[in-house]
């Protein structure tokens, strides 16, 4: 096992050093740690190292000339899938909660770093090594905030927790597997979300208050397949508003530099990915990564309904039209963003047509950030599967 001595030299740097990804960090924790030794290695945002880090993950790199692997990175397989009993208070039916808890009472892992919320404020981040079954529970429901979940990689250590389960994104679980081999474990499994899009809680504020009709009642919400945002309120309530009637002149600048800058949506290097965008409205997407994501999920095989994953329509004239539309911040008028939210579920990309639709929004837009505000970076920090995504369509200047 490496030895874990040289990030001790670092301990006292880190309450007095700068984020080295300056405008870039997404806050993943790394730098709170005396892990912050290593940062400059395994920054996603300083470091991009996708293609070196799925080799030493998955024991190979994605095919690039599949387009399943292109999109979505090295998997066995993939399907759509939901709870037969979901969990109540969960965001969906509860799957990610579910694998966390089976894996801590059949003794396969003794913690797992999950994400709760502080007492006061539902939407406020709080990384936690749960120890039980209702810590895990107490984490359900996303946080869409920046959040530091490996801020607790020294109470691990500290802890001499050798079986560990990390739940986190994509700049999180980069990171996380740079520095795997310094954290003295003698099984890391990790259990990965999507994730696009993230604010500061300060952002989040203004994403509520500019999009929904009560945001100090918002529980949690999501954009979904049905180009909708799906808000669900404290009485149960659902909000829905669609994607094009968003006040994207007020909100274009309100997520975060490291989110614009960010090619791992799908969460490439997780041993098993849980999210929702290339299933049905109602079920969730499953990527099984490789031998321990599967072991994963066997464990909960039998409280699911399975379906095999679909794709339906042509994603690319709406990800060329909507290029423009973001880059000149365009917002419709509510009457014509319903009426376009209607034709575009009936006739638009669905299952992993829509998850394409997605990926290729979101690529061409942060290259075009990248670009504009980091040209230094553009060619070494966009990975090369980015790049071919992003070479289908015209971009702007």
């Amino acid at each position: 096992m490496t030895s874990v001595s040289p990030h001790k030299k670092a301990k006292a740097l880190k309450s007095t050093s700068r984020r080295p990804a300056k405008e870039l960090c997404s806050e993943c924790g790394l730098c709170d740690t005396y892990y912050i030794h290593y940062v400059k290695e395994a920054c996603a945002f300083i470091n991009q190292q996708i293609g070196d880090l799925e080799e030493q993950t998955h024991r190979r790199s994605r095919d690039l000339d599949n387009e399943n692997e292109l999109y979505f990175g090295v998997h066995q397989d993939m399907m759509a899938a939901r709870k037969q009993q979901p969990i109540a208070g969960a965001q969906w039916t509860g799957i990610v909660s579910s694998i966390a808890i089976e894996m801590l009472n059949r003794g396969l892992v003794e913690g797992v770093v999950c994400v709760q919320n502080t007492k006061e404020d539902r939407f406020q981040p709080m990384p936690v090594i749960a120890r039980t079954p209702e810590e895990i529970l107490a984490a359900r429901v996303n946080k869409p905030t920046l959040s530091p979940n490996l801020s607790v990689l020294e109470q691990i250590e500290q802890s001499g927790m050798k079986r560990l389960l990390v739940i986190g994104v994509g700049c999180q679980i980069q990171a996380l597997r740079a520095v795997e081999k310094q954290l003295g474990l003698e099984k890391l499994y990790v259990l990965g979300t999507p994730c696009v899009d993230n604010v500061t809680r300060a952002g989040l504020q203004k994403f509520l208050e500019t999009t929904s009709r009560s945001p100090k009642t918002v529980v949690h919400y999501e954009f979904m397949q049905d180009f909708r945002v799906h808000f669900k309120h404290e009485d149960g309530s659902t909000e829905t508003v669609p994607f094009f009637g968003l006040k994207t002149n007020k909100l274009k600048d309100v997520f975060a530099p490291s989110c614009m800058s960010c090619f791992d949506y799908v969460n490439s290097l997780a041993d098993l990915v849980v999210g929702y965008m290339g299933a049905p409205f109602g079920w969730q997407w499953i990527v099984v990564r490789n031998d321990t994501g599967k072991e994963m999920l066997d464990l909960v095989q039998d409280q699911l309904d399975t379906q095999p994953v679909m794709s339906q329509g042509n994603r690319k004239e709406a990800v060329q039209q909507s290029i423009p539309a973001y880059d000149q911040g365009v917002t419709l008028p509510m009457w014509a963003a319903k009426l376009m939210g209607v034709v575009i579920e009936r006739i638009g990309p669905k299952g992993l047509e829509y998850a394409r639709f997605s990926i290729d929004s979101h690529f061409t837009r942060n290259y075009l950030y990248v670009k504009r505000n980091h040209p230094e970076k553009l060619a070494e920090h966009v990975p090369e599967f980015a790049k071919r995504i992003v070479g289908q369509y015209k971009l702007p200047e």
